[in-house]
């Protein structure tokens, strides 16, 4: 067993031993290796409400393994809860400042490794950040995903309870069927049951190897998420005996294979957002433009929500993220000597995964025939977008629309637009200032766009934004936009009436004005104040990066 790094760093003094001591330290446990487990645990939102039954589960195998464990806080952010709301300006900033405290209390500590547990969107990026920096052994234990909710023997997500808005203020629903949705749409602990950002980044950590195999889509009620808890101590402890390092694994063709599963399964647009962050903190050269080059080659093959049939929990049942994998695999479309935290390459964990899914099931299709024979993440770019945007493609019938610009300057105005039909078929609804900088914090616009497709607009008009988009939304939206609004963007010159072109086939983000214009309203922008100048957000807005480099706050 390794001598603790604490102990060799000078914990072994009399003073440090003696509090050791009073937190449950013995004789013999001084030679042991202190790991840390970061515990997400809260009562805020289902997606943690289990954590803290993980983290117990972890500690007690920890022991058994011959290490020390040391458990403390982290904070999450409900974006659920938040969405729509002033609120959701810190979502994105819960990223950072989990990635801080995580990093703070493991170096702080001198901690030999960690083992972190978190269930909401923010939680798997921000521990993967925390991760990357410290680069010391580690792993991540997902708190799995919540079961679908049932209403007239139909599946719901929390997504069906936002686009209810929209389909009650169409007059399509009543207030006793709406009321009904939102009684029934989450049922208990677990987070968001679509392929939306928690299980498209837990899906991402498990190729990247720093999860275990079939973890990311377990559901967080079920026994085998105690027992992934208490399987990842064990292999932790082997990993610092091995001395595994998160950087070891985050190379240049883990992140590839984590972007060829996330347009394979149909993934949240923040999975760019998150693992261009990641991969910055790494120190891997990663691209906006990777992702798109990706995208051109592997195929969508799983059926799952917000745009498709399934949720997360029958991924699972199909074979989970190695049933894609192999598949991918097969295609050669995955590197296969990628090495994982078990100290296998994943060539050598997919040995035993059949190479065709099962014909009992209808989540997964075989390569040859996709749902979509190209990626649904694209990339846009154009006058409006020089540093890219983001586009999630799949399900959208008018890949490309040229209209009139109607002009937001924040969520709210907008969805109070939508919600009094004063958004017409053909347009081009632009929201800006509510980038990284401008918002702050980059708040997803899930609340507007399901109201969209809840106003029967989801195929009609198009929508583009600085801003993000929740894992759940779908349609033809444009996100990350960047350089954003606040920064003097060209998102920030359009003007109402003005015609802009999104064309997802030529990935074109276009403002139709002439260069002269567009030089002359530029010479006359002025950069807005900062709406928070203090505390977390006024930090944030002064330190944040562009979305198109991951929105980072640690790095020039």
């Amino acid at each position: 067993m390794l001598r603790s790094k604490a102990i060799t760093q000078g914990i072994q003094r009399t003073p440090n031993r003696a509090m050791l001591r009073a937190v449950g330290f013995g004789d013999d446990d001084f030679n042991k290796p202190i790991i840390g487990i970061a515990n997400g645990y809260s009562t805020i939102t289902p997606c943690n409400v289990g954590l803290n039954d993980l983290a117990k589960a972890s500690e007690e195998a920890l022991r058994q393994a011959g290490a020390m464990p040391q458990t403390f806080g982290t904070i999450t952010v409900s974006d659920g809860i938040s969405m729509g709301t002033e609120g959701m300006k810190y979502s994105l900033v819960s990223r950072e400042v989990i990635a801080d405290a995580i990093e703070t209390a493991c170096n702080a500590q001198s901690m030999d490794g960690v083992l972190a547990i978190g269930g909401c969107d923010k939680n798997m990026p921000g521990a993967m950040l925390s991760m990357a920096r410290m680069n010391i052994p580690a792993i991540f234990v997902y708190g799995g995903t919540i079961k679908p909710g049932r209403l007239n023997n139909s599946d719901l997500t929390v997504v069906s309870a936002f686009e209810a808005v929209g389909q009650f203020a169409n007059g399509s629903i009543d207030e006793d069927q709406l009321l009904a949705i939102e009684q029934n749409a989450c049922p208990g602990a677990g987070s968001c049951g679509g392929m939306f950002t928690a299980n498209t980044m837990s899906a991402a950590i498990e190729t990247m190897g720093l999860s275990l195999p079939f973890s990311s889509t377990m559901a967080a009620e079920d026994d085998e998420k105690i027992e992934n808890a208490k399987e990842s101590a064990h292999v932790l402890v082997k990993a610092i005996e091995a001395n595994i390092r998160p950087r070891d694994l985050l190379t240049k063709k883990a992140f590839e294979n984590a972007i060829s599963v996330i347009m394979a399964i149909g993934g949240s647009t923040n999975a760019v957002l998150h693992l261009l962050a990641i991969a910055k903190t790494a120190g891997v050269d990663l691209a906006i433009d990777d992702f798109e080059r990706i995208r051109q080659k592997v195929p969508v093959i799983c059926d799952l929500k917000p745009s498709g049939q399934f949720v997360t929990v029958d991924l699972h049942k199909a074979g989970g993220i190695p049933q894609v994998m192999k598949l991918l695999l097969d295609g050669g479309l995955l590197h296969g000597e990628c090495r994982t935290i078990q100290g296998k390459t994943l060539n050598d964990i997919l040995q035993e995964v059949p190479s065709l899914p099962s014909s009992l099931q209808k989540v997964i299709r075989p390569l040859s025939n996709p749902l979509y024979k190209k990626g649904h993440l694209a990339i846009l770019k154009g006058n409006l977008a020089t540093e890219g945007s983001v586009a999630k493609i799949s399900g959208v019938k008018t890949p490309t629309i040229t209209g009139p610009a109607q002009v937001f300057e924040s969520e709210e105005s907008c969805l109070d637009a939508i919600l009094n039909n004063k958004i017409k078929p053909g347009e081009v609804i632009v929201i800006r200032y509510e980038g990284p900088i401008g918002g702050p914090g980059m708040r997803e616009m899930l609340a507007p766009t399901s109201a969209i497709v809840g106003k029967g607009l989801g195929d009609k008009v198009a929508l583009i934004t600085d801003g993000r988009f929740s894992g759940g939304t779908y349609g033809m939206v444009v996100g990350h936009v960047a350089p954003e609004a606040a920064v003097g963007g060209t998102i920030a010159l359009v003007q109402k009436g003005d015609s802009i072109t999104v064309n997802a086939e030529s990935r074109l983000l276009q403002l139709n004005v002439d260069e002269e214009e567009i030089r002359r309203r530029r010479s006359k922008w002025t950069a807005p104040k900062p709406q928070y100048t203090s505390g977390v957000l006024g930090k944030y807005t002064r330190l944040v990066s562009s979305s198109s480099k991951g929105a980072v706050t640690d790095q020039i």
